[in-house]
């Protein structure tokens, strides 16, 4: 009997992190699930280099602010695989607004961030439990951030949406436990083309060389960077739960 592949769902991958966790899977052959709400061509090019590695691919346009969406993500996991082994919880969204500026935020900037970042990753949390709870070993990632932990960051709706995020993965932990880990990563600067686009390429560039410079390793966070820290904690920390992976190439160390 030939054994069944494994399969990791991510949310947002058809581009930088997601796209990154997606290809380090289907590399180390896992079946995979690639999420996108808008454009489908970005998340069929992934998909396809998935294909080529010997794995099957599932595409789905899915919004996870939206439960429905969330459900029949879900359904179609199972219908294509019948079963689901990781879920990294990667789509997120901000408003890049200067920590100072308070009058640039309002109610509905914060209620459509919260709506993707923690109660989308709860919905896709809700939608997959019965199926992940299924497989021995089973774990969910949560793609956090540093600003959660240091107050920094694209908005101040952006910094409490993933403080948010983190406390969810330990509530998560605690009533998921023993059947499914929980766990979140909280990355520092990471060089993707959303993160060029919302600050502009002058603005980006010094954005880079100032964190270089103030972090121990002298350097930024990569995608791939982010996808071997979800490839640690969704398949071979089996006994770590309910923790944030602060991934920030020593940023909160700051170099004198």
């Amino acid at each position: 009997m030939v054994e069944q592949r494994k399969v990791c769902v991510v949310t947002g991958s058809s581009s930088g992190i997601g796209a990154a966790t997606v290809r380090l899977f289907a590399t180390n052959g896992w079946n995979v699930v690639v999420n996108y709400s808008r454009e489908a061509a970005p998340a069929e090019a992934v998909a396809s280099e998935c294909r080529a590695l010997g794995v099957d691919a599932l595409v789905v346009r899915a919004d996870i602010a939206a439960d429905a969406d969330c459900r029949r993500l879900a359904a179609l996991v199972e219908a294509r695989f019948g079963r689901a082994d990781v879920l990294v919880n990667n789509a997120g969204t901000t408003k890049f607004v200067a920590a100072q500026d308070l009058d640039g935020l309002d109610a509905e900037d914060f209620q459509r961030i919260y709506a993707v970042n923690v109660i989308g990753a709860f919905q896709m949390v809700r939608a997959l439990a019965p199926l992940l709870g299924r497989e021995p070993g089973a774990a969910i990632v949560n793609v956090s951030s540093i600003a959660s932990l240091m107050g920094t960051g694209s908005s101040l709706a952006y910094m409490a949406s993933k403080g948010a995020l983190n406390a969810l993965t330990i509530g998560l932990a605690r009533s998921l436990g023993p059947a499914i880990r929980v766990n979140a990563i909280a990355p520092g600067l990471v060089e993707t083309p959303w993160l060029q686009k919302g600050l502009g390429a002058e603005r980006y560039a010094a954005t880079v060389q100032g964190y270089r410079a103030r972090a121990a390793l002298d350097a930024v966070i990569a995608p791939e960077d982010v996808a071997e820290a979800a490839w640690f904690l969704g398949v071979k920390a089996t006994k770590t739960t309910g923790e944030v992976l602060l991934l920030d190439a020593g940023l909160r160390l700051t170099r004198g």
